[in-house]
């Protein structure tokens, strides 16, 4: 008979509150530096360089936009196709409707703007389904103040003490431990 058992992992995260932009950087590069890994960063605004202070990799969010505005202008070139060319053709100024090629110049327009629409749309629906912001997603921010002018940084350890210290050490207005058990 194989006998399992569970063991429950206790977690220590730990949180440092910083009132400046500044000090938030210059504490990221410090943690980096000691090798502490940091878990995530809350901030009210964009901090300039701080993606690369923790070595966060390119976002393929344009990547996505090339894909969803070639879907765009896809969906418009066979929208167009279909119903100036294929279901009602017109003679248009005594031009005829003959194929989509000799009338392409006329959907240049329509077809450059619903891709950009396309683009625009699917890259909003995306960033907000992958930054969790959708109606009904559970907020995941531990500290309300940093929605106003306060900057978090999270760290996951075992090693309460350094941590703490190193977070003194960095100009932190306020540390925190919180205990979470992992079963």
């Amino acid at each position: 008979m194989l006998n399992i058992s569970i063991m429950n992992m206790n977690t220590n995260k730990i949180y440092g509150l910083y009132g400046d932009d500044d000090v938030l950087l210059n504490a990221v590069k410090s943690f980096m530096n000691e090798g502490v890994k940091i878990n995530e960063v809350y901030t009210p605004f964009p901090v300039h360089g701080l993606d690369k202070a923790l070595g966060l990799r390119k976002t393929r969010i344009s990547d996505l936009a090339f894909v969803y505005g070639a879907y765009g202008l896809i969906l418009m070139i066979i929208i167009t196709w279909y119903m100036m060319i294929y279901d009602w053709p017109q003679d248009i100024g005594g031009k005829p409707s003959f194929t989509w090629g000799e009338n392409a110049t006329a959907f240049a327009v329509p077809m450059f703007e619903f891709t950009v629409f396309c683009a625009a749309h699917f890259m909003s629906i995306t960033y907000l389904i992958r930054c969790g912001l959708y109606p009904g997603a559970k907020a995941k921010n531990p500290d309300p103040r940093t929605t106003d002018d306060k900057f978090l940084i999270e760290i996951e350890s075992d090693q309460v003490d350094k941590v703490k210290d190193l977070f003194v050490e960095t100009g932190a207005e306020e540390v925190s431990v919180r205990r979470f058990i992992k079963a």
